[in-house]
């Protein structure tokens, strides 16, 4: 810097090669007094002349007078000093000029030590500002962070994105109207729901017939009734039966309700912590006011049906825990309710099956009201696949609602068989907007299905010795039977019987009691002959609903008569010829109807099970085996 300095100095003062003179010493502390101002700054040296009583001597023109002022300044000696001697200016001013060069460096290097010290203090002010935000950040926005925010907002971004609406959706019934086939079974549902007292119900049916819309469109229209108790917010709670799972230790019960105690079920944080259990509200609670819809109720584990069965009773879910203190200060005024109030739960209760009644807890039963649903009838499925392509918004080619109901009896498979074909459809037609579904459309559905007609025809006009169609019931589903007979003559009275193997013991005993009414009515001894009877396709029979028609078979034979084949038949057969009531009388007719009977036989003492309204075939009521006869010969 001392280097720097005299080399400027220099190069300010010399003027030539010749000794220094007075002008050069001039300039030298014009120089001096021009770096000083600029170092303190030109109001900062006048104040500083000022309080060191160099001011005039600063101002003055003579050159010792300011040399004498440069040494006060630069040394800050205020006292009085004798004026510079000329021939020591020089010296004197290297001196200043030493002085001033390390007033220059201490002042660069104090300069760099506040620039050091000023990043240093910025760098730790910064970092305590980030911590004070982070601190606040965590105190306000709780467990939220950068990572949790992304996948929430991913979260959201999926909700809003949507392939399109499920078709279960599109084509579910909204209204009572849209429920097709079941007229009569919604007309009792809608009474047991629509009055002051509604009843707990039981829906029977096979499957796919509307059982669960039926329920759920049935509350909707009953909030509208005047005095409907469902209010218009009224919950349709739903639940499948076969999914009810739970503890018998009541550990976790989601349908009536259970409690986390703190330790081992791990109630929430600030009940845990505090020792608190927590009890869980059920389905029965969320059901509360309105209907629990529990399908395939015959299904559910029996323990858990009857502890439902208490809180029917009850209209309250009770609470208990070993882990429960009254007197604990610490526990919420809700759980404290809870455990000594319980949780209201006041519902209807509607449940559905396809199993038989019989196979249903009677004391299930002898609490609900009980409704049943019917199967679905060929002119049903077609009406249902008409409904349904309106809502697809799908153009049908002729026939193919009548091909659809050839394959199946449930309106749920047929709407599946319709839009399995709207996708073949669309995907053969990628470009058009309005689909057109063909019958060859069907057919590669019911093909790649591995689908058979759900009824093969088995009637037809005219006459066959031997034969009958008699009547069978599986469920909710009737069928027809084929009964076929033959008799082989023998002489020495050893004749046999042989039966299907796979026939039940009763089945087998109405063989044995036709064989008694024959010999009766023929007066021929049956032990004369082999008597084959055969059940086409070898179904199980376990009840004796056959036994008129095998008795007739075996008769037709033996009379060489042959028996109408448009005609089926059903009845218990007694000893003394007379034909005795049997169960399932709706289905049987159902299921003849389906196969294209025209004309049922059934037992007299059944006539009153015969639906009202019947269309399509005719019913006649027998009382025994001879009357039987007027209708089944050709």
């Amino acid at each position: 810097m001392k280097g720097l300095l005299s080399k400027w100095l220099k190069q300010e003062s010399l003027t030539s090669d010749e000794i220094l003179d007075e002008e050069k010493l001039k300039r030298e502390v014009d120089a001096l007094y021009l770096l000083l101002s600029n170092f303190y700054g030109t109001d900062k040296l006048v104040i500083k002349a000022t309080k060191l009583e160099a001011l005039s001597l600063m101002r003055s023109e003579n050159l010792a007078e300011r040399v004498t002022g440069l040494q006060k300044l630069v040394l800050d000696d205020p006292t009085k000093r004798e004026l510079a001697d000329s021939q020591n200016i020089p010296l004197i001013l290297e001196e200043i000029e030493d002085q001033i060069a390390e007033l220059i460096a201490k002042r660069s290097l104090e300069e760099r030590l506040e620039k050091v010290v000023a990043e240093k203090m910025q760098e730790r002010h910064e970092d305590y500002i980030k911590e004070i935000k982070n601190q606040v950040l965590k105190e306000t926005a709780g467990p939220e962070n950068a990572q949790t925010l992304k996948k929430l907002a991913l979260l959201e971004k999926m909700n809003h994105t949507k392939l399109n609406n499920s078709v279960s959706e599109v084509l579910r019934p909204q209204s009572v109207d849209e429920i097709i086939g079941q007229e009569a079974p919604v007309r009792a549902l809608l009474a047991k729901l629509a009055t002051p007292f509604p009843q707990h119900i039981l829906i029977y049916g096979p499957p796919g017939v509307g059982k669960t819309s039926a329920a759920r469109v049935a509350l909707e229209t009953v909030k509208k009734y005047k005095h409907s108790p469902f209010r218009t917010d009224a919950p349709f709670i739903e639940v499948d039966g076969t999914t009810l799972r739970w503890d018998p230790r009541d550990v976790t019960n989601p349908l009536l309700g259970s409690v986390h105690d703190p330790i081992y079920q791990g109630a929430k944080r600030e009940l845990a912590d505090t020792g608190v259990p927590e009890p869980k509200l059920g389905l029965v609670s969320d059901a509360h006011a309105g209907i629990l819809f529990i399908d395939e109720i015959g299904e559910m584990d029996t323990l858990l049906l009857n502890k439902l069965l208490k809180v029917l009773e009850d209209k309250r879910v009770s609470f208990d825990s070993s882990y429960y203190d009254p007197s604990d200060p610490n526990i919420p005024q809700y759980i404290k309710k809870l455990f000594e109030d319980g949780a209201p739960a006041d519902f209807v209760l509607i449940g559905a099956t396809t199993r038989d009644p019989n196979e249903i807890n009677p004391a299930l039963r002898s609490r609900c009201a009980e409704v049943y649903f019917d199967p679905l009838e060929p002119a049903d499925i077609k009406t249902i696949i008409e409904h349904a392509a309106d809502k697809l918004g799908v153009i049908l080619e002729d026939g193919v609602p009548g091909l659809i109901s050839e394959y199946v009896i449930e309106g749920r498979k047929a709407n599946n068989i319709l839009t399995d074909a709207y996708g073949v459809a669309r995907f053969n037609s990628p470009e058009q907007d309005k689909i057109y579904i063909s019958s060859a459309n069907v057919y590669e559905v019911l093909r790649s299905a591995r689908l058979s007609p759900y009824v093969f025809e088995k009637v037809h006009s005219g006459g066959e010795v031997g034969r009958v169609l008699g009547l069978g019931v599986a469920g909710f589903l009737g069928s027809i039977i084929e009964i076929e007979a033959i008799l082989f003559p023998i002489k020495e009275g050893k004749g046999i019987i042989r039966f299907n193997e796979t026939a039940g013991t009763m089945a087998r005993d109405a063989v044995f009691n036709a064989t008694a009414v024959i010999r009766s009515l023929s007066g021929d001894d049956l032990h004369n002959y082999d008597i084959h009877v055969n059940v086409v396709g070898g179904g199980k029979i376990d009840g004796p609903s056959a036994g008129l028609a095998t008795t007739l078979a075996i008769y037709s034979s033996l009379k060489k008569q042959p028996i109408r084949q448009d005609i089926a038949l059903t009845g218990e057969i007694s000893l003394h010829g007379r034909v005795k009531p049997v169960g399932g009388i709706y289905e049987k007719i159902f299921g003849a109807k389906q196969a294209g009977v025209k004309t049922v036989l059934i037992p007299l003492d059944n006539a009153d099970d015969v639906p009202k309204g019947l269309r399509g075939i005719e019913v006649i009521p027998v009382a025994s085996v001879e009357e039987a006869m007027e209708f089944v010969f050709v």
